[in-house]
């Protein structure tokens, strides 16, 4: 049981990476006439690190879609990969001290 368990999350894991790699930049889904947008961007900026290693092996894959629309684009991207670091959090959780006393940090 325990066997097929792995077998399945395997499964599902190269499944995923393929999925994942078909939308990566330079693909050729974007053109000057159909450029990528604001969520093109965000999806872009998730799976930069997969697009970095998908570049590795194919010298026509990039990491940044070149034929884009610009600002929005960009900021999609930017947002995306800030996210991943944890830097749009919108609150901080309050610790709290040893003596009951609260602390911003």
């Amino acid at each position: 049981m325990k066997g097929r368990k792995v077998l399945v999350i395997c499964v599902a894991l190269v499944l995923l990476l393929l999925t994942l790699s078909g939308c990566i930049p330079g693909d050729g889904a974007n053109s000057e006439i159909k450029p990528a947008g604001f969520f093109m961007g965000i999806w872009h900026g998730w799976i930069a690190p997969i697009s970095l290693i998908g570049s590795l092996f194919n010298k026509d894959l990039g990491i940044y879609e070149v034929y884009n629309k610009g600002f929005w684009y960009d900021f999609g991207y930017y947002m995306a990969i800030v996210s991943g670091f944890g830097g749009l959090a919108l609150s901080r959780r309050k610790k709290v001290c040893i003596d009951g006393g609260r602390s911003d940090d």
